[in-house]
This record gives structure tokens, C-alpha cells and sequence, in this order.
């Protein structure tokens, strides 16, 4: 058997075409890449519940809250009264029954203590008439572990307390708990515990580290769907993610009320997921310098999700103004001077210096689609936002959207669309999204779907992946879906992506993070628990072919016909060979180009069973292995396997 390649129509490499998208999704935030280890930390979730059209958020301020050590111990109350801050208004009223009594945070499956790591805890508490301290920190059936003596002045004012404490042991599902060394009554409000070594102070260090591996060429942010909204009301809306941390406005996370049925009641196990906010766009940017990513904000257009809901805001109103309003300050916030209003406000968080923002996106996999028989008006939403955003940042890279799928009518109308406007305005869009969660055998009959793709569009394919339908255990946490037969099949897909670099030119695997016991997806790119965290098969295919990229991606042909697949970039003089073996035999394979592109100097390889899967205890089932070669340009592809040939003179 041969892979062929040639020089000739050679195609030029978008630097950094494979990125990452990141959704508060899977508990991926709160509960996951935000450092903070306690759950509703700040008293404001509400139970979200309902069905498409009819939703309800019910205030449940007490939630992951409980009294301790037993349940007579305290009084527990959520209160408003002359609150903290407007922004989120509720805190809580501790009142002991007696010494010792007091209260304990579900901190999602119980708090981890690594032995020798610092922790920063802080909280605000009032006291009227309690002049006595508390005990406040990590307790393990009901013995303290690591906790601090805290003494409250009792003048009936708010007051920040912080402490760090260094753990002198490991410990699994301990309680966060405040206890009272006297009966009486003491406020609370927004606790935090967060690790020493959290990146920036924010974020979560494993699973920073291994989005950083991956040396992302960008990272889209922060949908989605949480862009939409389940209703508008419940959209993400970015200005409130700014500023203090205290002050940004508790929101529900659309994704709380997935897989509502008549089975569940309309409400899932998941109904008080929420959103802190304590990751917001600040963050995000500071996260994408973090990473060398270029951030890809993503905004709403005026309509909520169009799976959930028929919400839209009409196009001629002043309200349809304000999301355009919001889009430009986007811009402003990232790319503006001090001299300018959302400038300042970044400087004001510490940024003086501009963010990199070059890409845009508009909308999240809208479709043009009638509402109450008539249209949503999409497509003239879109062509007010590229006008408007244009006429003040010319050189902004839009990205678009062509829907939520590939290969229907509504696909293809929108892609008809966007050509059109292309014609008459080459600027009109960057590249465009598209989104696509398929079986392996699809990835494979499509691998050169991309081939037959006009050259005057670019693409975005901003979310996809392989869905085993024996693995995926219906989208719910199932870390089984990211079996090695999903992965394969998107290697071999990918190879067909990355000869069609000429249109293809970002990508992103879909969903990035995955909490066990707390996904509403599967399968992701990273799973995590409390304590460890550890990358997929699929992470490990997304990695070969982000680090091993090129300048130039060269022709290349292999025996499909025998469950070959291949492609081939050349950087610096270097070319990288890309096989995928998808069959159950051994191949023999002679490379072959029409120049010398040198010798066969190294081999990584990833290889398993089409069942295998990495989890926590087995996190290195499937990994990339070094192998040698065994001659210059003749190489041997075990079965079911991807292999990256690396030739240099």
C-alpha cells in the first residue's frame, strides 16, 4: 500500500486552525476550570425546571447548604435584609442552638485537600449581638481538619474575613463547614475556597495545564448555547460577568434544564446548576494570553435558542439596538484605550494593555426559520451586525454561522446566502460556522466532504464529534463515550480537514469539560473529578494534529478503499504524515512524493481497542507513543491506529 503526496497546488495553513471551545457546560465552570471549591457559595441559586416554552427559575438561596453537624444544630434562613450587594441581594442567617452548632456546604461531591497546598478562604459576615468566634473551614465526620479560629465584632456591619491554610494531610469529600463556639446569630455571605496554586488566582491548574498542551490556536467563548439562552432573559449577558466578583449577577445555566421529560418530571437531577459569573470575560481574555489563544467571543443576536424556545426580539426595535450596542462594546472592552468607557473598565480590573481580539462571532447555529408564521429574520439580523461591527472595526474577523447541522436544506440556504454576500462584500465573513455530532461511520463516508466545498467560503467547524451510539449512554455521563472508535473515525475525518486547509480553517472538538456525576453531554475532550482530572483518546488526536501542523498542507492520496486515510503538511522543510489505519489488520505502507522530503526520523503513535477508554484509575489506556523507525520511507500501521510520520532531511 502508499500515501502519495505532491508539492504541486500545495495549500497554505491557517497557524493555529485547531482551537478550543469552551461552554459552561458539564459543570465545566463552576464545579470545574473556576478554582472556587464551594457550591452556591453566595446564596443565589434558583431551581430551574420546566419544559420549552414554559420554563420557571424558583429562588432556592439555601441550596448545597445545611445545618451541622446534625440538623437541630442550627437555624438556617435566607435573608435580604439590608443586603450586601444589590447585584445578589441574599445571604444567610446562621443561628446556633448551641456551641458547636452551625452549617455545612455540599461543595458539589464534598472538598478535596491535597497535603501540603494553601488555601484561600474568605467570606463576609454581620454580627449584632454574637461577640464569640467560629470555627470555620474543612471538617471530616465532624472533626475539624483544616480550619481557622475567626472572632466577628459585633457592630451590625459587613466585614470581609480571609485567611490562607496550609493542609497538612490529603483528604476526599471532607465538609466545608462554619461552626460557632457559642450558641447566638451571625450573617454570611459569599464564601470562598480556592487553591493556592489556581492559575491567575482563578483557574483550576490540571485542566489549565492540559488545554494548554494542546497549544490552542484560539478559544471561543462562552457558547454556545448558554449564548442564547433557553429564554432572553436567561441569555448570557457579558457586562454582568465584569467587575467584582461579588457584584456579578447570578444567573441559571440554560444547560439545568437538559433532558427534561415526562419520565423526570420536567426537572433533572441537574435543575440548580448555575452560574457565579466567577469566570467572566475578563477572565476569559486572560485566559486565551494564558494560553497564546486567540479569543473568540461569541454574541446573541436577538433570539434565544431555537431548540428551546420561539423568543425573538424584533429587528426595528430599540431593544434589538442594545444587543447590537452590546456586540460593539465587546470590542471596546477588549481592543479600547483608557480614554474609552469599556477600556477603562479593563483597566480598572487590571489590564491596562489592550487584549488581541481579531476574531468575532455573530450568533450561535441559528437558522433561518418562521416563528409564529413569520420569519426569525436571521439572516438580515446577521448582515445589521457585520454592517454595524464593520463600519467600526474594519478589520474584525467575522465569524458566521450556517446552522446547528450539515447537509440540510437549511444548511444549504444559508450557505447560499453567505455566498451571496460574499460576492458582493469579501468581508462580509471570515469563515462560518458549522457544527456536527455524527456516528464514526459518517466521519468516515464524509472525510472528503470538504473537497467539493466552493473556495469562496471558509469554514469554522466550531463543534463536532463522534458519537458511538452503543458508548454514548444517551449524552449523560458516560466517560465510555470517548472510546477509541469515536476518536479513529475523527482522525481519519480530520485528515480530510486538514487537506482542505484552504477552507477549513479553525476547528474545534465539542464539549471541552466534563465533571463526572455532573455531565448533561458526552462525549468531552477532558473529565474530571474533585481531585483528578484526566484527557480522552479524542484529546490526544486533537493534540497530534495541533502540534504537529504546517505551513503547507500537500495533496495527498491512500487506499481509502482499504480503511486508509491520510494527509500531509510541510513546515520548515519537515513534512508530517498523518496515516490513520481504521481497518483490523496490519498494513504495510511505502511513502512517496514527488520530492525528497527526507527520511523517516520519528513515529508517534496512538493505538487501542475500538472499546478502549482512559478514566481516572487507567488515565493512560490510549496515550501517544513514541516508536522508531524501521526504515527511511516504509512504515508498518498496526491496526486501528494514527500515526504521525515525521521526515526530515
Amino acid at each position: 500500500m502508499k500515501i502519495q503526496f505532491t508539492r504541486e497546488n500545495k495549500r497554505t495553513v491557517t497557524k493555529g486552525t485547531i482551537g478550543l471551545f469552551l461552554e459552561d457546560i458539564n459543570y465545566g465552570l463552576d464545579g470545574g476550570l473556576n478554582a472556587e471549591m464551594l457550591e452556591n457559595p453566595n446564596f443565589e441559586a434558583k431551581d430551574a425546571y420546566g419544559k420549552p416554552g414554559d420554563y420557571t427559575a424558583a429562588f432556592d438561596g439555601g441550596y448545597a447548604w445545611e445545618a451541622f453537624p446534625c440538623g437541630d444544630s442550627a437555624a438556617l434562613k435566607v435573608k435580604t435584609d439590608r443586603a450586601l450587594f444589590p447585584e445578589n441581594p441574599h445571604y444567610m442567617r446562621l443561628a446556633a442552638t448551641a456551641a458547636g452548632g452551625g452549617m455545612k456546604n455540599k461543595a458539589f461531591d464534598g472538598i478535596y485537600l491535597e497535603q501540603g497546598m494553601k488555601y484561600c478562604v474568605s467570606f463576609y459576615a454581620r454580627s449584632y449581638d454574637y461577640k464569640s468566634g467560629a470555627l470555620i473551614g474543612v471538617y471530616r465526620d465532624g472533626a475539624p481538619v483544616l480550619v481557622k479560629k475567626v472572632k466577628f465584632k459585633a457592630d451590625g456591619h459587613w466585614r470581609r474575613y480571609q485567611f490562607t491554610l496550609k493542609s497538612k494531610v490529603s483528604l476526599e469529600r471532607g465538609d466545608f463547614a462554619v461552626t460557632l463556639l457559642k450558641s447566638g446569630t451571625v450573617h454570611f455571605d459569599f464564601f470562598s475556597m480556592i487553591p493556592e496554586n489556581a492559575v491567575l488566582g482563578v483557574f483550576r491548574r490540571d485542566l489549565v495545564n492540559l488545554m494548554r498542551e494542546l497549544q490552542p490556536g484560539f478559544l471561543r467563548f462562552p457558547g454556545g448555547c448558554v449564548v442564547e439562552g433557553n429564554t432572553l432573559e436567561n441569555r448570557y449577558l457579558w457586562k454582568n460577568s465584569l467587575g467584582a466578583k461579588e457584584r456579578r449577577k447570578h444567573n441559571w445555566n440554560r444547560w439545568a434544564v437538559h433532558g427534561n421529560d415526562e419520565s423526570n418530571g420536567f426537572r433533572s437531577q441537574y435543575s440548580h446548576y448555575g452560574q457565579t459569573l466567577g469566570i467572566g470575560y475578563f477572565e476569559y481574555f486572560r485566559l486565551c494570553e494564558y494560553l497564546g489563544a486567540k479569543p473568540l467571543p461569541v454574541v446573541n443576536v436577538g433570539m434565544a435558542c431555537q431548540y428551546m424556545s420561539t423568543e425573538i426580539v424584533p429587528v426595528d426595535s430599540p431593544e434589538f439596538e442594545s444587543y447590537i450596542q452590546d456586540a460593539l462594546d465587546i470590542v471596546e472592552f477588549a481592543r479600547g484605550g483608557v480614554d474609552t468607557v469599556w477600556g477603562r473598565v479593563r483597566a480598572e480590573m487590571g489590564h491596562p494593555q489592550p487584549f488581541a481580539l481579531e476574531y468575532f462571532g455573530v450568533g450561535n447555529e441559528q437558522w433561518l426559520d418562521k416563528v409564529n408564521g413569520r420569519s426569525n429574520e436571521f439572516h438580515r439580523r446577521f448582515e445589521i451586525f457585520e454592517s454595524r461591527l464593520h463600519e467600526k472595526y474594519p478589520d474584525l474577523k467575522i465569524i458566521g454561522t450556517v446552522g446547528p447541522n450539515v447537509g440540510t436544506a437549511t444548511h444549504k440556504s444559508a450557505w447560499e446566502w453567505t455566498r451571496e454576500n460574499l460576492k458582493k462584500n469579501p468581508d462580509f465573513v471570515y469563515a462560518s460556522d458549522e457544527h456536527f455530532y455524527v456516528a464514526p461511520e459518517w466521519l468516515y463516508k464524509n472525510v472528503h466532504m470538504y473537497d467539493d466545498y466552493p473556495r469562496d467560503g471558509k469554514v469554522c467547524a466550531g463543534e463536532y464529534a463522534a458519537h458511538v451510539p452503543e458508548a454514548c449512554g444517551g449524552k449523560f455521563n458516560a466517560p465510555q463515550a470517548n472510546c477509541w472508535e469515536g476518536a479513529l473515525a475523527e482522525a481519519a475525518f480530520m485528515t480530510g480537514m486538514e487537506q482542505n486547509a484552504d477552507v477549513v480553517v479553525m476547528a474545534s472538538y465539542a464539549p471541552l469539560l466534563a465533571r463526572i456525576g455532573y455531565a448533561q453531554w458526552s462525549p468531552d475532550l477532558i473529565w474530571f473529578d474533585g481531585k483528578r482530572s484526566y484527557a480522552t483518546a479524542n484529546y490526544y488526536v486533537q493534540k497530534l494534529f495541533g502540534i504537529y501542523e504546517g505551513d503547507f498542507a500537500l495533496p495527498t492520496t491512500a487506499e481509502e478503499d482499504k480503511k486508509l486515510y491520510a494527509s500531509a503538511v510541510e513546515r520548515d522543510g519537515t513534512v508530517y504524515v498523518k496515516a490513520v489505519n481504521a481497518s483490523d489488520e496490519e498494513m504495510e505502507v511505502e511513502i512517496e512524493g514527488d520530492f525528497d522530503f527526507g527520511s523517516l526520523t520519528r513515529i508517534q503513535r496512538l493505538e487501542g481497542n475500538l472499546e478502549d477508554y482512559n478514566t481516572l484509575d487507567d488515565p493512560e489506556k490510549i496515550v501517544p507513543a513514541e516508536v522508531a523507525p524501521a526504515a527511511e520511507r516504509l512504515v508498518t500501521l498496526p491496526p486501528r491506529s494514527l500515526s504521525v510520520l515525521v521526515f526530515m532531511k
